[in-house]
């Protein structure tokens, strides 16, 4: 069993959106292919369309799913955008999700969104002059803090989910991918600077971060620093045991 839901102001591509779960093997740009594979389709009026699809979930996972104790993370994926949207956080607009279902179990779900434009990735922020890193530390600070002000922490807040374009009046613009883990509600201080743990870059570019952050948010700017730096410092020599790091995190 296929269940569709679809976005009203897309609904006239339903036809090309019910092929893309059979197209996604053969056909389209690939991003990613790992655990999900992530794939970039261009619609017959020339529109781009990210199309992510979730594997199978474990017997657990998709007994939880399909008991509905929990969202699929193809389900909240599409939920989840409009709520940010509105709160003016940029992230990719939802378009449609499809999900198959084999006697009520969850198999493979699909989440569509339009393709976030922007360029770039914090990967590149580790290696990046201070000339670019300082004022995008502060812009992204302040990202981060009407985000967190409004309600809304991303739980997987790392270099890959967050893109960004600085435009030719030299300011910055963010939007943040892959949201279907989010948490809603208040966003205390040691909970919004741990959120940065993940990132790369520079002692300096987190120095801002925190400086910027706590201005923002009305928090004490040193205890924001020791939160991040600590943080830091936990998330990667545990991320260091488990894998291999090309790189040495400034910690």
């Amino acid at each position: 069993m296929q269940k569709i839901e679809i976005q009203d102001k897309y609904s006239y591509l339903r036809s090309f959106i019910e092929s893309l779960p059979s197209r996604m093997t053969y056909e389209g740009e690939t991003i990613h292919n790992g655990r999900n594979l992530i794939k970039v389709f261009t619609t017959p009026d020339g529109l781009c369309l990210n199309v992510k699809r979730y594997h199978k979930p474990h017997f657990l996972n998709a007994i939880i799913y399909s008991l509905a104790i929990r969202q699929p993370k193809g389900q909240r994926a599409y939920n989840y955008p409009s709520l940010l949207l509105k709160a003016g956080v940029e992230t990719p607009e939802a378009v449609a999700y499809i999900e198959n279902r084999h006697m009520g179990m969850l198999q493979e779900s699909y989440f569509i969104s339009i393709q976030c434009p922007y360029p770039n990735r914090f990967y590149e922020v580790l290696d990046a002059d201070e000339n670019l890193y300082i004022p995008l530390a502060e812009a992204f600070a302040k990202f981060t803090a009407r985000m967190h002000n409004a309600g809304m922490l991303h739980r997987d807040y790392s270099p890959g989910n967050i893109l960004w374009q600085r435009d030719s009046k030299g300011s910055f613009h963010f939007s943040v991918v892959d949201i279907n883990r989010m948490h809603f509600g208040n966003v205390p201080q040691k909970m919004g600077c741990a959120n940065f743990a993940r990132l790369w870059g520079k002692k300096k570019f987190f120095m801002t971060i925190a400086k910027v952050y706590a201005q923002e948010r009305g928090f004490n700017p040193d205890e924001c620093l020791d939160t991040i730096l600590e943080q830091r410092k936990i998330f990667w020599t545990k991320y260091s045991k488990r894998h291999d790091v090309s790189f040495m995190p400034d910690l």
